[in-house]
């Protein structure tokens, strides 16, 4: 009983945190909210977009200037579609065409070998699978310049029967973006499992069947989002056009590169913005498709699990 009744201890007094330290910590404690993030990121997208809205806002431009803010108007638009308004240059139109040409091309192409080539890299396993995998992402690590040096020397010394010009810049076009639909397919494929081909060939179907019947179903929002990203980084593209291109094939890209070194008109900027745009849309519905997918798959999976609780209740 005296020792329950003893007096505890006094409790010692820390001293008061100096207020430097208070805010050292404040500022350099990792585990605390973010203070500035929200901050710094508003600044670099004002840093990144900013500009690209100036652009955009003067191919609306009245004048001809590219500085100054004239007035609205869709003269510079109408420029590129519009045959005999004032200011009407036929080579925007030729441009665009050759760049729809050649993504015309290039997107089904590059979308049949990429699910094909990621197909087999799933499935591959043995010696020079590792190689294999390797190089098929060989073009997104090697720099854009260097691809467009080697493919011009490929068309020139070795493939001379394809010419350069719409031909060539095809072919390097469909190389560049492979590796691109490859890495979208290959990450469905891989979310998706061998768990339903397998369960197809238990019940009877043969290896064919199971792909075309049920793993290509599943695969179809993957494919569509390789597809809009082929597209995107197709009609984007400079390097490899500049460098396999010759006369009568100039690009949107080239054309802007050429036509701003000698201070052109807004109509470049109402180009751009258009190319921006169409852009922006496929890679918007790229991963709209992709989000669309992946909540439809949650869903089915769900509730298969529901039907299965339900049988074994």
């Amino acid at each position: 009983m005296s020792a329950i009744t003893e007096a505890a201890p006094p409790i010692a007094r820390t001293a008061p945190v100096p207020r430097s330290a208070w805010w050292r910590r404040w500022f350099t404690n990792p585990w605390g909210r973010p203070r500035f993030l929200v901050v710094w990121t508003w600044l670099y997208i004002a840093w990144t977009i900013v500009p690209v809205l100036i652009a955009v806002q003067f191919s609306f431009n009245d004048g001809r200037s590219r500085s100054t803010f004239q007035g609205f108007s869709l003269q510079w638009y109408q420029g590129i579609f519009v045959p005999g308004s004032r200011e009407y240059d036929p080579s925007l139109w030729f441009s665009l065409e050759n760049s729809l040409k050649i993504a015309a091309v290039t997107v089904p192409v590059a979308t049949l070998l990429g699910v094909g080539l990621a197909l087999g890299l799933a499935r591959w396993r043995g010696r020079g699978s590792g190689a294999a995998n390797f190089l098929m992402l060989f073009p997104l690590v090697t720099p854009e310049i260097v691809m467009g040096v080697s493919l011009f020397l490929i068309f020139v010394n070795l493939y001379e029967f394809i010419p350069l010009g719409l031909p060539a810049m095809i072919v390097g076009h469909i190389t560049f973006t492979l590796s691109y639909v490859v890495i979208v397919t290959r990450g469905r494929l891989f979310a998706i499992g061998k768990e339903y081909e397998e369960a197809a060939m238990d019940l009877g179907a043969s290896s064919a069947e199971a792909i075309r019947r049920v793993l290509l179903p599943l695969l179809l929002p993957a494919v569509f989002a390789g597809a809009f990203i082929a597209f995107a980084i197709s009609i984007d593209d400079f390097v490899i056009s500049a460098f396999l291109c010759i006369e009568n094939c100039t690009t949107i890209p080239i054309k802007i590169y050429s036509a701003a070194r000698n201070a052109g008109n807004p109509g470049l900027n109402a180009i751009a913005t258009l190319m921006m745009v169409g852009s922006l849309l496929a890679i918007t519905l790229a991963v709209l498709v992709q989000r669309v997918a992946i909540r439809r798959h949650e869903g089915e999976t769900r509730s298969a699990v529901e039907d299965f609780a339900r049988l074994e209740i």
